[in-house]
C-alpha cells in the first residue's frame, strides 16, 4: 500500500513537539528580561534561536500531514 503523508499518531506527535518547542522559546525569551548576567542572557537567546529553527523544521514535517 502506497501511503503518502503522515499517520494520525505521527501528526499528533509532531504537533506536541511544536507545542513543547514553542513553550521553550517563550520561556527563554521571557526570562531574558529578568536576567542581569550577560553570559546567561546570551545562552537563553541561543536557546530561543535554536527552538525557532527546530520549530521550522517540525513545521516542514507537519506539512506532510494528511487531512482526516
Amino acid at each position: 500500500m502506497d501511503q503518502k503523508g503522515l499517520a494520525f499518531h505521527e501528526t499528533m506527535e509532531i504537533h506536541e513537539m511544536i507545542n513543547f518547542k514553542t513553550v521553550c522559546m517563550l520561556k527563554s525569551k521571557l526570562m531574558q528580561g529578568a536576567c542581569f548576567d550577560s553570559d546567561l542572557k546570551a545562552m537563553m537567546e541561543k536557546d530561543a534561536q535554536q527552538s525557532i529553527h527546530q520549530m521550522n523544521e517540525l513545521l516542514e514535517l507537519y506539512k506532510g500531514a494528511r487531512a482526516f
